[in-house]
């Protein structure tokens, strides 16, 4: 039996509030071992700036390897993003380029675009399998009649294009949010997907956000690059980073909001502040729901010199068996902590070292100064044990060597992660 964090139901939003001029559709076109959903299609009806971050695993999958030529030559021109659940199109030649760009120019027809330069494909699943074709022209064609037949997009659109691109997923991962600007108001949306090999090296396995606020190509690709550093690339399940990793941001201007187009804005450095705020929460959402997870675990590293050593530490701690598998044994092994604090390749001051873990309710400062210091009374033990014991941890390290901080998300490593990954193709 799967055991994941409970209740994920609450993660689930029951509304929204989603970017003007969007248009969302998903279906099922047979290309999962199961006959749950697995395309979706997100449309603007106008042009977007479009930006993205992708993969730098080596064997990047077809669709990254023609993403990145479309990001690159698109200007302010995007108009569309499809998505195909149940194989990732990875590792399959020239032949999985040839049929990602026929995927791209068919869904452009479909909907009346230029056959280059305005759709990207996001691919997912099984890697070393060619897209069966027929399959996916079929859903190609389901998607774009229902975009072209419907109104703006709602909840329940947002919902099922999330669901549809799932896979070893347990719950859909969506997210909107307003945002003031200038006594109008723009809106961001967004879904992602992945469970297992997580440790990006740009983003998780897939994600789009998608806003109606108007931000030029350099900014936003500006912004998503700060964003992604803090969120996306700030995540680890199991240390691997996948081939097909990517996360496109489509903003359309729909709301009618000034145009931000000058990185010194005061406009600019709000909007960052909400994609990166924005880019967290959904990015958390995919540590959530890590395979087999049983503990979500928020790594907060303070006083490090810069925002990269801080983040070395946070990430050694995260990538850790080690601590990982304490953490679903519920034991306060605060020395594999400092341990992979000691290895992170960060030059430390081990005797301005301070560690605590935390609960909504309890704190226990384990090491102090470089020594251990609340694990020998009963209470403080106590209060470990009812820490460990619940979903949220938060491992908070203090290098006292700075001003800066950082973060990661991580979850624990359970005996069914093992499960999942032994039978997965």
């Amino acid at each position: 039996m799967r055991r994941y964090l409970s209740t994920v139901s609450k993660h689930v939003p029951s509304s929204g509030v989603y970017p003007l001029g969007f248009h969302v559709a998903s279906t099922t076109a047979g290309l999962k071992k199961t006959t749950a959903p697995d395309m979706a299609l997100v449309v603007s009806d106008r042009d977007c700036a479009g930006a993205a971050v992708f993969t730098r695993n080596a064997f990047a999958a077809a669709p990254v390897l023609v993403g990145r030529e479309v990001i690159k030559g698109s200007g302010d021109a995007m108009r569309a993003v499809l998505v195909n659940a149940g194989c990732a199109n990875a590792c399959t030649g020239a032949q999985g380029i040839a049929d990602t760009r026929t995927a791209i120019a068919k869904t452009a027809a479909n909907l009346g675009l230029k056959s280059t330069g305005s759709t990207v494909m996001l691919s997912t699943g099984v890697i070393g399998v060619p897209l069966k074709m027929d399959r996916i022209e079929k859903g190609i064609d389901s998607l774009s009649a229902s975009v072209l037949k419907s109104s703006a997009a709602s909840h329940e659109d947002w919902l099922a294009a999330a669901r549809a691109i799932m896979t070893t997923d347990t719950f859909p991962k969506l997210r909107s949010k307003e945002f003031p600007m200038h006594g109008k108001a723009y809106r961001i949306a967004g879904w992602s997907k992945g469970a297992g090999m997580i440790h990006p090296n740009m983003a998780t396995m897939l994600a789009g956000i998608f806003t109606d606020a108007a931000v030029s190509k350099p900014c936003l690709q500006a912004a998503l690059s700060h964003a992604v550093e803090r969120s996306f690339n700030a995540i680890s399940v199991d240390g691997d980073t996948s081939t097909n990793d990517t996360l496109v941001v489509f903003a359309n201007g729909a709301a009618g909001t000034k145009l931000i187009d000058d990185v010194n804005s005061n406009e600019f450095a709000q909007f960052q502040d909400n994609l990166t705020e924005f880019a967290a929460e959904l990015a958390g959402l995919v540590v959530r729901d890590g395979e087999g997870a049983t503990k979500f675990l928020d790594i907060q590293i303070q006083n490090a010199r810069t925002f990269e050593e801080g983040k070395a530490v946070a990430t050694a701690i995260a990538k850790s068996p080690l601590v990982k598998t304490a953490m679903f044994g519920q034991d306060a092994n605060w020395g594999r902590i400092v341990c992979a604090v000691g290895y992170s390749g960060v030059d430390i001051e081990p005797t301005k070292v301070n560690l605590w873990m935390e609960s909504k309710d309890d704190i226990v400062h384990l090491f102090k100064d470089g020594a251990p210091h609340q694990v020998f009374d009963r209470a403080d033990k106590d209060k470990a044990k009812r820490i460990l014991a619940g979903e949220d941890i938060v491992i908070r390290v203090d290098l006292g060597l700075g001003k800066v901080n950082a973060q990661m998300f991580t979850c624990d490593l359970s005996f069914d992660y093992v499960k999942i990954n032994i039978d997965y193709t």
